[in-house]
């Protein structure tokens, strides 16, 4: 998730770009042992083929409580939380992702949904959202067709897009906190400052991947926990700001693999 800061105006327009040749992913993975890996920007859970079975993940949900986000007068920091499909490694094409989010802007945080279908730039959706309010998002996937949905259940409203999409990825599922990417309008791109959100609890997580449904401990596909940790340079495309050393580390997963926190960390580089 990027926000587009034009050198000639700011807006709150977001966007992503794949990794492709000339554009590189922000995702940042530093390493990946096969459970555990890190990230310059993501924190959270993702689902990859285990065994080189040609799974394709085509559907993913989660609901999680918008987090109360604390911002400081000079902060510019943002936090954003979602589900996926795609998009989890460094040569992915494409990612398909709806969540909600918070960005600090003179001391305040201002909350919002959206969805984001790469490469088009990202969408806000119409709907209020509000620290306490308990979201349930999911993307499905069916040929040619992506179906994103966010449901806020406190207000009992709710945003449903069909979207048509040539060749979405299927290569991978997420339940991510993630720090956004301000780029300018050449395309330099810096991972902004990780908001203070405190902890968000992912829930209801599931995920269906060649027609087969799981939760995220299914030993059908391999789970990989994600923890963010600041870079201040890297080898990709989008560096981090150095000025926060702010990050966020998943928890352990719940017994029936539905649930696992992400925190704050004030200080991640260590």
């Amino acid at each position: 998730m990027r926000r587009l800061v034009s050198s000639l105006i700011a807006t709150t327009v977001v966007f992503g770009l794949a990794a492709s040749a000339g554009t590189a992913s922000t995702r940042q993975f530093a390493s990946n042992d096969g459970s555990q890996s890190v990230s310059a920007n993501w924190s959270g859970y993702t689902l990859q083929d285990a065994n080189a079975a040609g799974l394709q993940f085509t559907s993913v949900t989660g609901t999680w409580t918008v987090p109360v986000t604390t911002c400081d007068s000079a902060s510019t920091g943002s936090a954003a939380f979602w589900v996926g499909l795609g998009g989890s490694s460094d040569t992915a094409t494409g990612l398909e992702q709806t969540g909600t989010g918070a960005d600090c802007s003179n001391g305040t945080a201002k909350y919002y949904a959206w969805y984001e279908i790469l490469p088009a730039a990202s969408v806000t959706v119409p709907l209020k959202v509000k620290p306490g309010d308990q979201i349930t998002t999911s993307v499905n996937v069916n040929g040619s067709t992506v179906l994103v949905q966010i449901k806020n259940r406190t207000r009992k409203t709710s945003f449903t897009k069909a979207l048509t999409v040539a060749a979405p990825d299927l290569t991978s599922a997420e339940w991510i906190a993630e720090a956004p990417s301000a780029c300018s309008d050449s395309g330099r791109c810096t991972v902004l400052p990780l908001a203070n959100f405190g902890t968000v609890n992912f829930t209801r997580a599931a995920a269906i991947a060649s027609a087969h449904p799981g939760t995220i401990a299914d030993p059908t596909w391999a789970n990989v926990a994600i923890s963010l940790v600041p870079q201040s340079s890297s080898r990709f495309f989008a560096a981090r700001d150095s000025s926060s050393p702010a990050g966020a580390t998943p928890g352990v997963l719940s017994a029936d693999g539905r649930s696992f926190p992400v925190s704050w960390v004030a200080n991640a580089t260590g």
